[in-house]
C-alpha cells in the first residue's frame, strides 16, 4: 500500500512544472484612500508571469491595516487570465497595510540533475551543499512546496506601525521598519520566522524592478544576497528607487512518507521613491 501511495504521487507530480517565484506587486504601492485598487498575483519573475494561481489553491488571502483592520477578501474579488491572478479591492483610511496570500502545498519529482540544477538556479545553497559533501547528490527527490507572499502597500500620508503586523503563514518576512518611510541608501531589516520562530543563517535574495538577470549559467543575479543573524533578521540595502521584492527559499529535509524536502517560500514586495 505504501508503495502504491508513493507511485500515485509521483505519477500526479509529473504533470507538474518547475515551480517559480510568485509575488504580489502593484502598479504602484502607493494608493489613495478608499479608492479601487488592483494588485496581481505574478508568478514566474518579477517582471514577467507564465502561470495563474487557481483560486482553490489559495489557504489564507488578508489585508491588514492601522486600528486592528483586517479583511479577508471574497473569490468574487479575483480575476484570472491564463498567466496571472488580479485581486481588486477597495482601500481603506490611510495608513500602512500588509496583503497577504497564503498558497497550500503541491507535490513535485525530480530527477537528481534537476533538483540540483533548481537548488542552484534559486540560491538554496545550503541544501545543495548538504547533498554535494552527503553523497546523496545523484539522488532523485520528490518535494512538497508551498509558497506565502506579501506586499506591504501605503495608503494617503500617514505612515503607520502596522507594516509589521504577523500574518500567522507558515512563514513569513516581516519588515522592522516602515519601508515607506526609506530611501535610497538606507536599510530595510526584515526578520524571518517559520511557524512562529525565528530561522537563523537563512539566505535572503532581494532587488528591485529592472535589476534581474542571470550569469552564463542561468542563475539568477540579484542587488542583494544575505543571511539572516542570530535573531532571524536579514538587512536590506536599499541601492534604488521603485518596487522592491524579498525573497527566499527554506527548505529542509522532510520525515513524510514519500517526501524528501519540504519547501516553504516567502517574497515581500514594497516600493521605494
Amino acid at each position: 500500500m505504501k508503495r502504491f501511495i508513493c507511485l500515485f504521487l509521483v505519477a500526479i507530480s509529473a504533470v507538474e512544472v518547475s515551480a517559480h517565484d510568485t509575488f504580489l506587486v502593484f502598479d504602484s504601492h502607493y494608493r489613495r484612500p478608499r479608492t479601487k485598487a488592483t494588485v496581481f498575483l505574478i508568478n514566474g519573475t518579477f517582471e514577467q508571469s507564465e502561470n495563474s494561481v487557481t483560486l482553490d489553491r489559495m489557504r489564507d488571502v488578508r489585508i491588514t491595516g492601522p486600528n486592528q483592520y483586517s479583511e479577508k477578501p471574497n473569490e468574487g474579488q479575483w480575476q484570472l487570465t491564463q498567466t496571472r491572478n488580479e485581486l481588486r479591492f477597495q482601500t481603506a483610511d490611510t495608513g500602512t497595510y500588509v496583503l497577504g496570500v497564503s498558497i497550500k502545498p503541491r507535490t513535485l519529482q525530480m530527477t537528481a540533475g534537476e533538483f540540483n540544477r533548481y537548488l542552484k538556479h534559486d540560491g538554496v545553497l545550503d541544501v545543495l551543499q548538504s547533498r554535494q559533501t552527503g553523497e546523496r547528490i545523484d539522488r532523485n527527490v520528490t518535494e512538497k512546496y508551498s509558497k506565502h507572499v506579501k506586499a506591504v502597500f501605503q495608503v494617503g500620508d500617514e505612515r503607520t506601525d502596522s507594516f509589521g503586523q504577523v500574518l500567522g503563514f507558515p512563514i513569513e518576512i516581516v519588515p522592522q521598519r516602515n519601508p515607506f518611510s526609506l530611501g535610497v541608501g538606507d536599510t530595510l531589516p526584515v526578520k524571518v520566522m517559520f511557524e512562529g520562530k525565528a530561522v537563523r543563517n537563512q539566505l535572503v535574495y532581494a532587488s528591485y524592478a529592472g535589476f534581474h538577470g542571470h550569469d552564463d549559467e542561468g542563475n539568477h543575479i540579484e542587488a542583494v544576497r544575505t543571511r539572516t543573524n542570530d535573531t532571524g533578521v536579514a538587512n536590506i540595502k536599499i541601492g534604488h528607487k521603485g518596487r522592491w521584492y524579498v525573497r527566499l527559499i527554506y527548505m529542509t529535509p522532510s520525515d513524510q512518507q514519500c517526501v524528501d524536502y519540504e519547501s516553504n517560500w516567502a517574497t515581500l514586495t514594497f516600493e521605494v521613491k
